[in-house]
């Protein structure tokens, strides 16, 4: 089924519930995880880089930990994800690097924007349905923290 699923991270509640839901999947399907967390770099960080020096490293900072933590939670359950951490347009990087390593499977979580935002930002999501050459899954399921643990390898004792 798929061999390669990228998991795309940034760290909200809704990003959290496709990590854990793309990370059950992927054990399911004995697959390869990459994580990626994008830091989106906009024209108002860009014109707040120009007054206040320092504010896109201050971003790649906070996304640094964020990816940390996706990276903790893979691990714990027996993962070896590979880690990327991106700057730019989320979309078009989710999609350069799900080319990059010939992902059969992007996971996304979703968040709910009015008309005037997903106008004005445009949607990932729309985004990724017309340039991914993958399947592409919105993570909204809950995985418990029980069912997360379930995940994690059991060991036997060596008789």
């Amino acid at each position: 089924m798929y061999r390669r699923i990228l998991l795309a991270y940034d760290g909200s509640v809704e990003g959290r519930l496709a990590l854990r839901e793309g990370a059950r999947l992927a054990r399911l399907c004995e697959a390869q995880v990459c994580l990626l967390a994008v830091v989106q770099i906009s024209t108002g960080i860009v014109v707040a880089e120009g007054v206040y020096p320092g504010v896109v490293g201050e971003q790649s900072e906070v996304y640094k930990n964020i990816l940390a933590e996706g990276e903790r939670q893979l691990r714990d359950i027996g993962f070896e994800p590979d880690t990327r951490l991106a700057m730019g347009d989320p979309g078009p990087e989710i999609r350069a690097v799900a080319k990059e390593i010939n992902a059969d499977l992007v996971v996304i979580g979703h968040r709910q924007h009015g008309t005037l935002a997903r106008w004005w930002s445009g949607s990932v999501a729309t985004y990724l349905i017309d340039h991914l050459d993958c399947s592409m899954l919105i993570g909204r399921m809950e995985v418990s923290d029980a069912e997360f643990d379930r995940l994690k390898p059991s060991y036997r004792v060596p008789e």
